[in-house]
């Protein structure tokens, strides 16, 4: 993890010109070292756990994070090269914690799917009827139908919202406010509200799952001793008795 950290402050000093200027040598030597680190950990993991490595999704991430820290600079790779500090994200697999958090959004996805389908219909509907009702007088904004679902999705976040958009549409149009204003309250306090509901819960579930783990595993360690204590004493009880 310390690597990790270090290798991250690294990387963000090389958008500095001028740390690149004055460091740079230094700071590719360092890059490198860190960049050797992961390689090596990685080819210590496949030798202990051989084929079982790939069997694990976070050696696969970690594997796929260095893999592109490996692609090189040149031709059309070069994009790629920018891709490195997707290396700190490595600390979700090394922090129980983090990867607790990851592994608990995974598990909402399918729940969050039907919410984006639901969203995604709220928005074709209000983009219909938004470039239906004001395209033909701000057709910057409800022109056609894709600028009208983006209008509607800064709406949706409320930036600039009011003074930016719906008032000079009611300038216009003096009841808009009768489509925009149910619009928000859909989408913006409830199926917003829907997708952070299903994210709390499904790490609440994955924190009480981990916790009945350890609760489980803590007990057998209890039984366990417990055992060896009674068969000890049962031993003793029969030395007494010779």
């Amino acid at each position: 993890m310390g690597v990790i950290i270090f290798n991250a402050a690294l990387l963000g000093l090389e958008t500095s010109q001028r740390a690149v200027d004055a460091f740079g040598p230094l700071m590719l030597a360092l890059d490198t070292l860190c960049l050797a680190i992961f390689v090596i950990e990685l080819l210590l993991k496949m030798y202990v756990y051989r084929l079982a490595f790939f069997r694990d999704g976070w050696n696969i991430f970690d594997f796929v994070i260095v893999g592109i820290s490996l692609a090189p600079a040149a031709d059309g790779l070069s994009a790629l090269r920018a891709l490195r500090i997707l290396r700190v994200l490595r600390l979700v697999s090394t922090a129980p914690r983090l990867r607790r958090v990851v592994e608990g959004f995974i598990t909402a996805l399918p729940g969050m799917a039907s919410v984006f389908t639901l969203m995604a219909l709220i928005f074709y509907i209000g983009a219909v009827i938004a470039t239906k009702l004001f395209g033909s007088a701000f057709e910057e904004w409800f022109g056609t139908l894709g600028r009208s679902g983006y209008s509607l999705f800064q709406i949706m976040t409320l930036e600039s919202w009011s003074m930016g958009i719906v008032r000079p549409v009611m300038l216009e149009y003096p009841y808009a406010w009768v489509f925009f204003i149910p619009f928000i309250m859909v989408t913006t306090f409830a199926v917003v509200n829907l997708l952070v509901g299903l994210i709390v819960n499904s790490m609440q579930d994955a924190h009480a799952e981990e916790s009945n783990a350890e609760t489980d595993s803590y007990r057998s360690e209890i039984t366990a001793r417990l055992t060896a204590i009674e068969e000890r004493l049962d031993a003793l009880i029969e030395q007494k008795k010779d």
